[in-house]
């Protein structure tokens, strides 16, 4: 009886037969809200420190934020490259196939951020440094550092934990993955800054207990909620060793894109912090921290776009059903594009009154910030599309394809264009070189594969 009520609480969904609009919309709106609230949640962490610690925190916690990314980077491969794979196995009934992936994914993926975080630890400064952290801000860098980098593995855990819940068939539980742990990261960093004035540490705290707690109800779900896949025991043979490489291979193989567009955020936030503080200073890297807050909320609705295909995209492509793949994909990219617009608009329209959110009108970071994110937001409309193909790519298995057209927008454009467009349009080149890159990439990819504008 108990089985029967749980299977009904249960998400319905035919990744091969329901209709593509209402299968879309049934993982995407539970993803978006997840994902919104999972960036809101971020920009109350920023006006937290930027009201109750001040601009410095605001400018050091920027500089620390690559580390967040290469984080999230390393958990995007593996939850998107595992969500592919394991999709393509369930299609084909090959539930123990599945299973293994998962398992490998959730092992080798943790084992890697450990390992990851206690490198940081031991080289903490040489990494601060080489993140462009200058001598006044280094104090606070290092103890925002100390701070998260327990909850980095959390994420790890957090992120694939995602990925597998929603292709398990529960996209509301997923979504509350998200929303609970960031509510209660809202009350920890108001408890910590302001009550108990913990300063920066105490915010990087918030996020750490917060990640943890994740990363429980992600271990909970996948022991004693799971309906469809399963957390396997590993054997420690030879053989499987082997198997275990071969496979995390073509998982990495499949999500590689995703983290290196994640890799590419973070190449915007390493790159624009040595021009910022290089040509303006503190305040500078301060302002250009307003637009690093402000764009995850960008790249978290145009990732629940790519997310919320991905399944119904992979399913169906392992299938063989290419009717559905190629609807699903007209739905993405519409929805991108229109989401890429509205952003846009909301980003140029009401910029006074975010970046006053962030930092004091009397400030000269609030007078960079003002002038600048007008600019800065056009690189919302270029993401959108940019990610629902690249989505799209990865979903299908062109992994080249999607590899390519992310180190376009986060290398081979992005920083020559950081580095040029303030020789040319100066200060204004600063926050244009976002859009530019991206407007480059959209271009790369529809004069090399026109057949794309024909799926669509």
């Amino acid at each position: 009886m108990a089985k029967k009520i749980k299977d009904k609480e249960r998400d319905s969904i035919d990744f091969g037969k329901t209709r593509i609009e209402p299968l879309f919309n049934s993982i995407f709106y539970p993803t978006l809200f997840s994902m919104v609230f999972a960036s809101l949640f971020t920009v109350a962490d920023g006006i937290f420190v930027g009201q109750g610690v001040g601009s410095n925190a605001l400018a050091a916690i920027n500089i620390v934020s690559p580390l967040f990314l290469i984080t999230t980077g390393l958990a995007l491969m593996f939850g998107v490259g595992v969500s592919v794979v394991a999709s393509i196995h369930l299609a084909q009934n090959n539930h123990k196939a599945a299973n293994i992936n998962i398992t490998q994914a959730f092992d080798v993926a943790t084992l890697l951020m450990v390992m990851i975080a206690i490198a940081v630890f031991l080289f903490r400064i040489p990494f601060l440094r080489l993140l462009g952290s200058s001598d006044a801000l280094l104090p606070l860098c290092q103890a925002y550092l100390l701070a998260i980098l327990p909850g980095c593995i959390c994420i790890v855990i957090q992120m694939i934990g995602t990925f597998v819940i929603r292709l398990d068939g529960s996209p509301k539980f997923a979504a509350s993955l998200e929303i609970f742990p960031g509510l209660l990261n809202i009350f920890l960093d108001w408890l910590f800054v302001f009550p108990m004035q913990m300063g920066i540490a105490g915010s990087g705290i918030a996020s750490s207990i917060s990640c943890a707690v994740a990363a429980v109800m992600v271990v909970w779900y996948m022991f004693f909620r799971t309906q469809t896949v399963r957390i396997l025991r590993l054997k420690l043979s030879r053989t499987s060793l082997y198997l275990t490489a071969r496979n995390v291979g073509y998982m990495a193989r499949s999500g590689f894109s995703s983290m290196l567009g994640e890799l590419a955020m973070s190449m915007v936030l390493l790159t624009g912090n040595y021009v910022f503080i290089r040509e303006l200073g503190e305040d500078g890297v301060a302002a250009f921290c307003v637009a690093c807050y402000l764009y995850p909320i960008v790249f978290m609705v145009n990732n629940a776009v790519a997310q919320s295909a991905q399944p119904i995209i992979s399913f169906n492509y392992g299938a063989g059903n290419r009717y559905r793949v190629r609807k699903a994909f007209r739905v993405s990219f519409s929805t991108a594009t229109i989401c890429g617009v509205l952003a846009t608009m909301f980003l140029t329209l009401c910029t006074k009154p975010l970046v006053g959110l962030f930092l004091q009108a009397d400030t000269k970071a609030y007078e960079i910030a003002i002038n600048g994110l007008p600019l800065f937001a056009y690189s919302a409309i270029f993401f959108a599309m940019n990610v629902a193909i690249i989505g799209y790519y990865q979903a299908t298995e062109q992994n080249t394809r999607a590899t390519l057209c992310m180190l376009f927008r986060g290398l081979v454009f992005l920083v020559p264009a950081f580095i040029l467009m303030p020789i040319f349009i100066y200060p204004q080149g600063m926050w244009l070189a976002v859009p530019v890159a991206e407007c480059m990439t959209l271009g790369v990819i529809l004069l090399t594969n026109k057949s794309i504008i024909s799926r669509y």
